[in-house]
């Protein structure tokens, strides 16, 4: 029984010390801070020119306004699929795939290792 509750208490620990990893934010970059807002901008204006609101998408996209607003702006916490639902409401959803779809690095290495 001793044991059980000692067991039962770091379970307890561990999910108040584990419990909000999801919303940790992240640290960025200026530049990456640049991208994220311009990210914000090409969400805005798809939206704008489909004469649509902010409620509007976030309630087609399920997510709360708010968090709409966050994904517009430099906010880390907001995760991916919320941008994935947003993209696709407006109807940009396969621009996703263009993401590190041009790898000019990593074919200049493995060039590069052919050559050797």
């Amino acid at each position: 029984m001793f044991v059980i509750s000692i067991k039962s208490i770091e379970l307890v620990y561990n999910i108040k010390q584990y419990g909000n990893m999801s919303t940790k934010k992240q640290i960025v970059f200026p530049r990456l801070a640049k991208l994220m807002e311009q990210i914000g901008e090409n969400i805005k204006l798809p939206r704008k020119r489909r004469k649509l609101t902010t409620i509007q998408v976030a309630e087609r996209a399920e997510i709360a306004a708010q968090r709409y607003i966050s994904l517009k702006k430099v906010d880390t916490s907001v995760a991916f699929g919320a941008y994935l639902n947003v993209l696709r409401v407006l109807g940009l959803q396969d621009d996703v795939l263009q993401l590190a779809a041009n790898d000019d690095l990593g074919r200049k290495l493995q060039d590069l290792e052919l050559l050797t």
